[in-house]
């Protein structure tokens, strides 16, 4: 029961446990929750023609990322899968003097390791 319990309070945290996936599909990105639950993106366009997907960046900030689907713009992902959530290629943004750098696959987020700051060290 205890296990449980610690398990259940343990995956409610962002980005620890269960996998990011699509929660919501909208066809404008102005209708765009401000707020996404854990581990929750939201689709811009359809399944069949996505063009944006948003979430909320596993970094302590928890800034927004949007990632444009549309093949015809540039720089441009493919999502492919939606549940769990699967992008290609990383996500790599610079804000405010950091740098998140990561990949996204099977709805898990696998952190790259930042170079330059190792090398400083």
């Amino acid at each position: 029961m205890v296990k449980s319990l610690l398990v259940s309070w343990w995956n409610r945290l962002p980005w620890v446990g269960g996998k990011l996936r699509v929660v919501h599909i909208v066809t404008a990105a102005d209708e765009i929750p401000d707020r996404l639950p854990p581990k929750g993106a939201v689709l811009v366009g359809s399944m069949e023609r996505p063009t944006w997907v948003a979430f909320d960046c596993p970094c302590a900030d928890r800034h927004r990322v949007m990632l444009n689907l549309d093949s015809r713009r540039r720089p441009t992902w493919k999502m492919q899968s939606s549940n769990p959530l699967s992008l290609h290629p990383s996500i790599d943004e610079f804000r405010d003097l950091k740098r998140c750098h990561y990949f996204i696959r099977g709805g898990k987020v696998q952190w790259v390791p930042d170079k330059r700051r190792l090398a400083v060290l």
